[in-house]
């Protein structure tokens, strides 16, 4: 960019729903461009290797580019297939791994500060999403090394003590599949149950390993504290401590309330933090600046995907066409 230009619109998040605004920015002939701190779609990257969606492809496409997968939910290796077509069917203006640091208001418009340079823009879109921010335990012994808040690939836990908090898709997931090759697997649910959202096919699986014996687990408990050979498990019989190699704290995700709040989008007094938007706009209290994808949601995170979230960009793109009257 030229020290002088001004873009029509700034994307901050190179997530699906980024790229869908981005996508609805060029058509219309905007002067756009993504910024996204990480690699292309940067949470699917960092999903689980083996994950399928609970979606079927169809509800993943953007852009009216068909999503062709080998089986009715795809694999994460289909998603980030297909979002990368996305970027070059369109030769979207996308830069990667630079982090946005700092905004800062205008008289019209807004400065974004990122870690390589500084970019001026009439309109702000956030579609950063909230897979960066884990919940924590808030136990003695969270920093050690042995705890993961992020599952990855099963057969680095083979043959290990494994201990899963959680009992949502992403514990569900990483207890079987590690303990499909070859784990010790302990869960430790806080509730009664496993959770009733888990995929319907994985569910039934979960149970009859519980049920059998196969993976022990723990409900209606919490860790007490972490050690590096053993933690200990506050259970309804008592305080129990076990022997352990591994903690997969598969807690949840939170979007950046700090980063949103520092734009001054009012947020919601309930502990939910839902931000200030015009449903028809998605245009927040503050003028120019949009929110796009689960970031609406606050810290109900599980009612926002990217089947319902793709026709924010379509409702963005078109008010902002309005305000610079663009036909």
């Amino acid at each position: 960019m030229k020290d002088d230009e001004v873009l029509d619109v700034l994307i901050i998040g190179g997530g699906p729903i980024g790229l869908a605004c981005a996508i609805h920015a060029k058509k219309s002939g905007l002067n756009y461009l993504i910024l996204e701190k990480g690699a292309l779609v940067n949470s699917l990257f960092h999903y689980p290797v083996n994950m399928t969606f609970f979606s079927t492809s169809e509800r993943l496409e953007i852009g009216n580019v068909p999503f062709v997968s080998n089986n009715k939910r795809p694999t994460r290796n289909e998603a980030l297939e297909y979002y990368r077509r996305i970027v070059t069917s369109f030769n979207l203006n996308i830069h990667l791994f630079e982090k946005v640091e700092q905004v800062k208001k205008r008289r019209t418009g807004f400065e974004v500060l990122s870690a390589r340079g500084k970019y001026f823009c009439k309109n702000l879109i956030l579609a950063t999403g909230f897979y960066d921010t884990p919940y924590l335990l808030h136990v003695k012994g969270e920093d050690l090394p042995k705890v993961k808040h992020y599952y990855d690939d099963p057969h680095f836990y083979a043959f290990q003590k494994v201990l899963v908090v959680g009992a949502s898709n992403s514990a569900v997931d990483a207890s079987l599949e590690t303990w499909r090759k070859g784990a010790e697997v302990t869960m430790v649910i806080r509730d009664a149950e496993i959770g009733e959202r888990v995929k319907y096919w994985v569910r039934p699986d979960m149970l009859n390993r519980i049920k059998e014996g196969s993976i022990k687990a723990y409900f209606n408990s919490e860790i007490i504290e972490i050690r590096p050979n053993e933690v200990d498990i506050k259970t309804p019989d008592g305080l129990k401590t076990i022997p352990n190699d591994w903690v997969l704290a598969m807690t949840g995700y939170q979007p950046d309330i700090s980063f949103i709040k520092s734009l001054g989008i009012n947020l919601s007094k309930d502990g939910i933090f839902k931000p200030q938007y015009d449903e028809k706009t998605h245009e927040t209290n503050v003028p120019g600046i949009y929110l796009a994808g689960v970031i609406c949601g606050g810290l109900n995170t599980h009612k926002l995907f990217i089947e319902n979230s793709r026709e924010h960009a379509k409702k963005i793109i078109r008010n902002i066409r309005k305000k610079l009257k663009i036909a």
